[in-house]
């Protein structure tokens, strides 16, 4: 029986045939995840639904606790994550209202806290050379493909591609903009990451779907972003994000065969004498598998 995490818009857990739901508020030992996390069943699957931005959209990307929103949902069960974003689009042909499912990441943020292995006397160095589950994002690429195709909008799946992250809440300028296509991007946005990079520590295979929104404001025969222009799109997604997550939930990966479960094997580097008991307990469901950990050979 697998628990699937998903992190999105606050309205993807209103959907038809959730069974056995239930509210469930929480606090972790990094603080307050966004909100409180709803919990159905489809099935045999257990969800847990986190709204990124709480209800209402009250929190700006910036100011997320990723880390108890991570935290929160491993601490109820999760043993997948999925997380659902809007970006915009860097490419001609991933046009306003197409998915992209993501497949590596760029970090240009500045000032959010990036790991759980920060301030606690813990060292960890995990791999993040492939940040999302390749086994995962196969699966949701397959059911999105499937679900923008029986809508019949028009609109496209892309079966991978780079998210830059910036911090916002600004968008980007348009040097900014120009500056990542250049790089070769496909989209950005505001909330991958450190997501990403926790979901990995935390040992839970992760998939991102991007919603492209608008195309930035490198694009010259098109308007500027504005906030009206993305909330017009996101409400059309809001089924399509609820209809992925739904036949997602019975086609979860056997996580024993997910790299991202054993991605703490091997990376602690503090000595195991050394963590205090106050570290073991902020870190205990990250730790509770890794308790006899190596010491570090240099």
């Amino acid at each position: 029986m697998y628990t699937l995490g998903i992190i999105g818009g606050s309205g993807l857990y209103e959907m038809d045939g959730l069974s056995r739901v239930d509210a469930l508020r929480v606090t972790t030992s990094f603080g307050d995840p966004s909100d409180a996390i709803v919990s159905g069943w489809i099935g045999d699957t257990r969800l847990l639904f986190l709204p990124r931005h709480g209800r209402g959209h009250r929190i700006p990307p910036h100011r997320l606790n990723a880390r108890a929103n991570v935290m929160a949902l491993k601490e109820a069960g999760a043993t997948h994550l999925l997380s659902l974003s809007a970006v915009g689009s860097m490419r001609e042909e991933i046009r306003p209202g197409d998915l992209v499912v993501i497949d590596q990441l760029i970090d240009r943020t500045r000032s959010r806290p990036q790991t759980f292995f920060d301030d606690d006397g813990v060292v960890a160095h995990v791999s993040l050379a492939d940040p999302v589950d390749a086994a995962l994002s196969a699966v949701v690429a397959d059911v999105a493909t499937a679900v923008v195709a029986e809508r019949g909008n028009g609109a496209k799946v892309h079966h991978g591609g780079t998210y830059v992250c910036i911090d916002g809440p600004q968008f980007s300028t348009r040097a900014e903009s120009r500056l990542f296509r250049s790089w070769g991007i496909d989209v950005i946005g505001m909330t991958a990451l450190p997501e990403a990079r926790l979901a990995r520590e935390a040992e839970l295979p992760y998939a991102l779907v991007a919603f492209s929104t608008d195309y930035d404001c490198w694009h010259e025969s098109e308007e500027d972003v504005t906030v009206e222009a993305v909330l017009a799109v996101l409400a059309r997604n809001v089924e399509a994000g609820r209809e992925i997550v739904r036949r997602v939930a019975p086609r979860l990966p056997d996580p024993a065969g997910c790299p991202a479960t054993r991605a703490l094997a091997g990376a602690i580097m503090t000595s195991p004498e050394l963590i205090t008991p106050q570290a073991r307990q902020k870190l205990g469901v990250l730790l509770a598998k890794h308790g006899a950990v190596s010491s570090p050979k240099a």
